[in-house]
């Protein structure tokens, strides 16, 4: 069986739930508490020592650490449906995109969120090595959020996904970064017509409520 190495409150792990969902793969889950900084510990550590969530253990012992690492193996595994595209086209458009929502949203969020949360102080990156905060990054963070969510806005005029003609993973990227902006208290408004419209479609999925 596989197994997921997931956090309910995080991000990143959210990705690979919205995945496994929708390509219907059955799984264990195993929860990695970050509030209390378990993923730290020496436990977990001998799992995945780089310290971080999602971890991805396949039926045969292999353990991947990153959502790109693990969308590929399960894409290649279960091609059906297709989330990173059929055609060299859309393989190419959905990659570009994937790429562009996590630079320009997630790590937006993340850098505005790690840079002034004081629970996260010395903790300005994930992984196993501290970093202190810098105050200007996590204003620099909220200021690229706002034009994250313009982009967003721009591409989803006329269109129902992110990219391609089709759902794929960078609706699923866009979608857990859209939400996750809320932690830095910033959220589409009425000036985002096309993003609210695209985010309303996107919930009638079963996956987003994961």
């Amino acid at each position: 069986m596989i197994t997921l190495y997931d956090c309910a409150t995080a991000p990143s792990p959210r990705r690979a739930r919205i995945l496994l969902a929708e390509k219907g793969v059955a799984h264990d889950t195993v929860p990695v508490d970050l509030r209390s900084g378990e993923q730290l510990g020496e436990a977990y550590r001998r799992i995945n020592p780089q310290c971080t969530v999602p971890a991805l253990r396949t039926d045969d012992g292999l353990l991947l650490t990153d959502n790109a690492a693990i969308a590929a193996y399960l894409e290649a595994r279960y091609p059906n449906p297709p989330l990173l595209g059929e055609t060299p086209a859309e393989k190419a458009e959905i990659a570009s995109w994937n790429w562009r929502v996590e630079f320009e949203g997630l790590l937006a969020i993340a850098e505005a969120l790690r840079n002034s949360a004081p629970a996260m102080a010395n903790r300005a990156l994930p992984g196993a090595v501290n970093y202190p905060q810098i105050p200007a990054l996590a204003e620099r963070g909220l200021l690229r959020v706002a034009q994250f969510f313009t982009l967003l806005n721009e591409r989803l005029e006329g269109r129902d996904f992110v990219a391609a003609d089709r759902f794929s993973v960078a609706d699923i990227t866009a979608v857990v970064a859209v939400d996750f902006a809320r932690v830095v208290k910033q959220k589409p408004g009425e000036q985002h017509p096309h993003l609210l419209r695209w985010r309303a479609a996107m919930a009638q999925r079963t996956s987003m409520s994961l």
